[in-house]
């Protein structure tokens, strides 16, 4: 009855789950292109922005550097297998070793110290930040296209007002003047109601 149940409930689970996915769709459609040597970077269009970075001419028919090198133990340095025998009888906190009370704190810094490493030898191309830097130039260069458009927008109606002032003035009937602002209300201070007393 229950796996019944569990049957039953999985095409709704499933279905429920598809308008989220739906919601999660990003703002620009962003292409990662890697060039090599002096190759020019497609131009962005206006839904999509094209993001490049450029590597050097000897690499356009190399195996990519993430595939070039195995993890398999049969690789590994005779250096690196005398090191992992340093580490054999090491226990308690920090150790990273299943035995002994706080052992498996141990492991948590040594995967974050490996990755810190790995990152910072890396020379894999970070797309990330290549992106970051594109959609700032766009905005930028958006920014300043909105400025060019107000400013040709002020210059037009200023010419439009010219051109009806010297309408009005040939045919004899200036425009009216705006009219002045009445000048500020000026209000009595002891005419206020008392603020509360913060008691």
């Amino acid at each position: 009855m229950i796996r019944l149940l569990l049957l039953a409930a999985a095409p709704l689970a499933i279905a429920a789950s598809v308008p989220a996915a739906a919601q999660d769709a990003g703002g620009d459609k962003v292409n990662t292109i890697i060039v090599y040597g002096e190759d020019p970077c497609p131009q962005s269009t206006p839904d999509t922005i094209n993001v490049c970075a450029r590597l050097k001419e000897s690499e356009r028919y190399r195996i990519p550097q993430n595939l070039r090198e195995s993890s398999d133990p049969a690789n590994e340095s005779w250096t690196n297998r005398v090191q992992a025998f340093e580490t054999v009888g090491d226990f308690g906190p920090l150790s990273c070793t299943p035995y002994g009370a706080g052992g498996d704190l141990g492991c948590t810094a040594k995967m974050i110290e490996t990755a810190y490493a790995a990152r910072a030898r890396s020379s894999d191309v970070r797309f990330g930040q290549l992106i970051e830097e594109a959609r700032a130039d766009r905005l930028a260069g958006i920014d300043a296209e909105a400025a060019d458009t107000q400013q040709r927008v002020e210059e037009l109606e200023r010419q439009y007002m010219e051109r009806l002032r010297r309408e009005a003035e040939a045919e004899g009937d200036p425009l009216p003047a705006a009219p002045a602002a009445a000048p500020a209300e000026r209000v009595d201070p002891s005419r206020l109601a008392e603020p509360p007393s913060g008691n």
